[in-house]
């Protein structure tokens, strides 16, 4: 890489002592920076980070472990680790408008699986989305440790085509089971939530109302769409990486007291920083990963800038145009469009295809989209009839909404030249040309 890539394209960061010790490992890496610059990134939950935060996830931090919380720690020399976790949560809790951060979580899934553990027993119920109705994983599924450990029941959506939820029969299953946590959350589900409306359920019964924005904590760092919080969810939890543009992580953040008629479950909710650091260390992990926190410390202060919230109106304006474009072409989108970033193609009702042999077809031409579940799918998860896309990463690399209309156009005719090999050679290189024009943050333009 210190040469250049054969693309015209440089990374931003030298590696010549990477280079040096292991050439395997450097040639993987250098094909890698090679794929991501030729084509066209459409997984709605990557993104790429400023070379800022690349070059925090690569610093000495990484050599200390720092086991405990700023001013309690078990191990020695801490005074700067102290310093930067510290100036991580005070910038997570300024830009989400929160009381108390925890930013020391590996991950969304480790994240999720704290929050079950701080404020749940072996057997208690969880209400959450249903999976195929745009739920995620980490949300109850049978194979996961908390949907083996814990009882998860469902609710969905009232009508596919709108995306509605069933507000009416959230409650009802809510008032029935009495759930300990309600959570609204979602990987796959293009409208937005009525978090007040949900609050208010939660608060009925003593639940504590809790929301997984994992896709969208970039989204509502910037101010684009609805916090949680300000609609009186206990606790929020994204991921740092995805629309935040940050490195792979988690942050808990939670606020003070909501009014609810169960004085003892408002006590219990009061210590809730407290339960929530506790399930975090030594609960479900060890020590925190300091590079990581470094460079999510790098990304709170980027997103807090009027550029961030310029990109984030940015992704939103695309997606719409790309929405509108694919139904344009004659797509059919599950919920007949987008509120977010993200939009649901069901490829057997638009192609004839399963979402597996679509993401196979575009990832021929340069465009990587997903394989996912659409509601009631009645094929197989790892073969689903549909296909997830969404705008973060492209947003990132200045694609803009003619682009989209472009990106509409490439998608559609690939599928339906799926067996057109010359066609399909066409379209790559058409791909690979818009993209070396735009190239991801951490590389530039030799010329």
């Amino acid at each position: 890489m210190s040469q250049g890539l054969n693309s015209g394209l440089a990374p931003r960061l030298c590696r010549p002592h990477l280079q040096q010790v292991d050439p395997e490992c450097f040639r993987i890496l250098e094909r890698e920076i090679e794929r991501q610059s030729r084509g066209i990134e459409l997984i709605p939950s990557e993104n790429y980070v400023s070379p800022a935060v690349l070059e925090a996830l690569g610093t000495e931090f990484t050599n200390k472990y720092s086991e405990g919380y700023p001013g309690r720690r078990y191990y020695g020399g801490q005074e700067q680790t102290d310093a930067l976790e510290s100036l991580a949560i005070e910038r997570a809790k300024a830009l989400f408008r929160a009381d108390h951060a925890n930013v020391q979580a590996l991950s969304g899934a480790a994240a999720n699986l704290a929050i079950y553990h701080a404020w749940l027993d072996p057997g208690d119920t969880v209400l959450g989305m249903d999976l195929s109705h745009g739920g995620h994983l980490t949300h109850g599924d049978p194979k996961t440790l908390a949907g083996q450990h814990y009882r998860f029941i469902r609710y969905g959506m009232k009508d596919a085509s709108t995306g509605v939820i069933d507000y009416d029969a959230l409650e009802e299953i809510a008032r029935r089971e009495r759930p300990k946590i309600i959570l609204a959350g979602f990987s796959s589900y293009p409208r937005t939530l009525d978090y007040g409306r949900i609050a208010e359920i939660a608060r009925g019964i003593g639940a504590l109302a809790m929301a997984d924005m994992s896709h969208v904590g970039g989204l509502i760092a910037a101010g684009v769409l609805p916090n949680p919080l300000d609609h009186g969810f206990h606790m929020m939890m994204t991921t740092t990486h995805k629309s935040l543009r940050g490195p792979r992580g988690a942050l808990i953040l939670s606020r003070g007291i909501v009014s609810s008629p169960l004085k003892k479950v408002e006590r219990v909710i009061e210590n809730i920083p407290t339960l929530i650091d506790r399930a975090v260390f030594p609960g479900v992990q060890g020590g925190p990963h300091m590079n990581a926190v470094l460079a999510i410390a790098v990304a709170l202060k980027e997103a807090a800038t009027p550029e961030f919230r310029a990109y984030a109106r940015q992704v939103l304006e695309n997606a719409q145009v790309l929405a509108k474009s694919l139904i344009g072409a004659g797509c059919h989108l599950v919920t007949g469009g987008t509120d977010n970033h993200l939009m649901l193609v069901d490829a057997v009702r638009s192609f004839g295809i399963d979402g597996r042999e679509a993401q196979r077809v575009l990832d021929s031409v340069g465009i990587t989209v997903n394989a996912n579940v659409i509601p009631d799918d009645p094929l197989p998860p790892y073969r689903p009839s549909g296909i997830r896309l969404g705008t973060p990463a492209v947003t990132t690399r200045g694609f803009d909404t003619s682009d989209m209309e472009q990106l509409a156009q490439w998608i559609t005719a690939a599928l339906k030249a799926r067996e057109d090999a010359a066609r399909l050679e066409e379209i790559r290189r058409e791909v690979e040309e818009l993209s070396l024009r735009k190239p991801i943050p951490s590389v530039e333009r030799l010329d």
